[in-house]
């Protein structure tokens, strides 16, 4: 019953703030060149997704491949760095430098590197991915209990079981939370790179809908990819209670 009731207040939440946005353009209040009432968005979503559907699954695909790439890497990467104090306090410090470095800086290098190709902007995805989950699974390595590793040593167990066994089912809550932080940024990076470098996709779209001041089909394009973000998210939190029960 209370989650019903949480939903309810959410729907009218939404509601009420359209109602006041759709008053305030119609009143004068908004310009509707640059922020159209709601009636108007939902008027352009069918010729939007018209038109921005085909983009939307290339920008998916290299998404899918940049965020491949991000959880090979940082996962993996992760797991030696957290449980290998050497290593680990060589590498973070610069591990630590790029996380806190704007990674939009990045994009005229990964342009420059790549060119105008579709790889620019999975590389930029992964760029933008990377660091969040590696930084997450270190510090999830890290915090495992000594005392579970002091055991497990005791009893003979070889570096592969300590990993299989003892570390991964350990750290698994940081894991899959990285996970789930990396798939967005690694959205947010493929977008930004196709707006930057004009590579064919969802991002290079609303780059042109926006130096078209098309006002309606830009909100509704956000509109679009906004309701996949969230039902994104939605999606791998449920996948990571269920693979969380694994532990």
């Amino acid at each position: 019953m209370e989650r019903v009731t949480v939903r309810v207040l959410q729907g009218a939440t939404l509601a009420a703030i359209g109602l006041v946005w759709e008053a305030a353009s119609r009143g004068g209040l908004l310009d509707p060149l640059f922020v159209p009432p709601p009636s108007a968005v939902a008027a352009a979503l069918g010729p939007v997704a018209a038109l921005a559907l085909p983009r939307l699954g290339e920008t998916l695909l290299k998404t899918l491949a940049g965020y491949a790439i991000a959880v090979g890497v940082g996962v993996g990467l992760g797991l030696v760095l957290g449980a290998a104090r050497t290593p680990r306090e060589v590498v973070m410090p610069y591990v630590t430098a790029l996380y806190s470095l704007p990674k939009i800086l990045l994009v005229p290098w990964v342009v420059l590197l790549l060119g105008v190709r579709p790889q620019a902007a999975v590389l930029g995805g992964a760029l933008f991915a990377v660091f969040p989950i590696l930084v997450q699974v270190v510090g999830g390595v890290r915090d495992v209990e000594p005392i579970l590793l002091t055991m497990a040593r005791a009893m003979g167990t070889t570096r592969w079981q300590l990993y299989g066994k003892v570390i991964v089912p350990a750290a698994l809550p940081a894991i899959l939370a990285s996970m789930r932080v990396g798939a967005v940024f690694a959205f947010v990076g493929v977008l930004l790179t196709e707006m930057f470098a004009g590579i064919r996709g969802m991002g290079f779209l609303m780059h042109q809908l926006a130096l078209a001041f098309n006002a309606p089909f830009l909100f509704a394009a956000t509109a679009m990819i906004s309701v996949f973000s969230v039902a994104t998210v939605l999606w791998l939190a449920h996948w990571n209670r269920r693979l969380g029960a694994w532990r």
